[in-house]
C-alpha cells in the first residue's frame, strides 16, 4: 500500500483506492452486561476489500450487524457518504446501498436460483399491486429491466447451469455463491460478506475468492468481510481490522497485521512470513 491521503491510496497492484465512504467511530454495544464490542474505530474507503478478523467471540459479526442496521449500537456513530447515518431499520440501510450475506445461509430452499436471486431487486421495484395482478405497463417493464439484470449475474458469477434449479437441490458452495448473486442484484455500493468461505472446501474457496475480487474489480464495489481462513483474508484484503474480545487490537495492510505482535498473541498464533 502506498502513502495513505484523504482522496486515499493507490495498492501494489496499482489499484485506486478513494476516500472514506463508511467510518464507525467509537463503537460501543452491549447485550445486558456482556460489552461485545468496546469504543471500536475504524473506516472503510471507496473501491477496497477491507477485512474483519479475529476469534470466535471477538465482535465481528455483531460489527457487521450494527454496520448492516440489525443492532443499534449503545455509544458511538456510525458516518455513510460524510454524513452521521440516524438510527435506521436494516431496510433503510438496504435502500442506502448496502447488502450482506449471512454466515448461515439464508435463502428460499424451494425457490429456483432466479427466483432466489430476483428478490435482490425488490428495492428497485415500485408498481403498484393492480399493475402486477394484470402484469401489464410498468410491471411489466420493470420485470423485463430486472430480469435481465439477474440474468447478466447469473453469467458473472457462472451458474448459469442452475438458474432454474430449486436452491434446496444445490450443494453447500452453489448456495454460498447464489446468495452472493442475490447480495449483488441489489447493486449495492457496500458489501457486507458474513464469513463467505465457511464451510468450503479447498476449490469451493478458489472460486468464491476469484468472484469476490472480479465483483471488487468489474463493479468498482467496495467490499467488507468477515473471515476465518487467514491465506484468503491476506490474499483477498487490502486492509485488516483485527478484534478480539470486543476491542480492536490491530488495523492495517495485511503485510501490518501478520507482524503485530498483538494480532499474533490473540489470534494468528505465529509470524507469517
Amino acid at each position: 500500500m502506498n502513502d495513505m491521503t484523504p482522496d486515499g491510496y493507490t495498492t501494489e497492484d496499482g489499484r485506486k483506492i478513494g476516500a472514506v465512504v463508511m467510518e464507525m467511530r467509537n463503537i460501543t454495544l452491549r447485550f445486558g452486561g456482556v460489552v461485545a464490542i468496546q469504543d471500536i474505530s475504524f473506516d472503510i474507503r471507496e473501491g477496497e476489500i477491507r477485512a474483519i478478523i479475529g476469534p470466535n467471540g471477538a465482535g465481528k459479526s455483531s460489527m457487521l450487524n450494527v454496520i448492516s442496521g440489525f443492532y443499534h449500537p449503545q455509544e458511538g456513530e456510525v458516518w455513510y457518504k460524510g454524513a452521521k447515518r440516524p438510527t435506521m431499520k436494516p431496510y433503510e440501510v438496504a435502500q442506502q446501498g448496502i447488502a450482506r450475506t449471512f454466515q448461515n445461509i439464508a435463502l428460499f430452499e424451494g425457490m429456483t436460483v432466479l427466483d432466489n436471486v430476483m428478490t435482490g431487486r425488490i428495492r428497485q421495484m415500485s408498481a403498484g399491486l393492480l399493475s402486477q395482478a394484470i402484469w401489464k405497463g410498468k410491471a411489466e417493464r420493470e420485470e423485463v429491466e430486472n430480469r435481465e439484470v439477474v440474468e447478466k449475474i447469473i453469467d458473472f458469477l457462472e451458474i448459469q447451469h442452475i438458474r432454474k434449479t430449486p436452491v434446496g437441490r444445490l450443494p453447500y458452495g452453489l448456495k454460498k455463491r447464489v446468495e452472493l448473486a442475490r447480495a449483488l442484484a441489489a447493486e449495492p455500493s457496500i458489501l457486507l460478506l458474513d464469513e463467505p468461505m465457511a464451510g468450503m472446501n479447498v476449490e469451493e474457496k478458489e472460486d468464491m475468492s476469484r468472484f469476490i475480487l472480479d465483483v471488487n474489480d468489474e463493479f468498482g464495489t467496495t467490499i467488507a468481510l468477515i473471515e476465518h481462513d487467514m491465506g484468503v483474508v491476506m490474499d483477498l484484503s487490502d486492509r485488516v481490522v483485527v478484534m478480539d474480545y470486543g476491542k480492536k487490537i490491530g488495523d492495517g495492510s495485511p503485510d501490518e497485521v501478520r507482524q503485530n505482535q498483538a494480532v499474533i498473541d490473540a489470534y494468528l498464533g505465529v509470524a507469517h512470513d
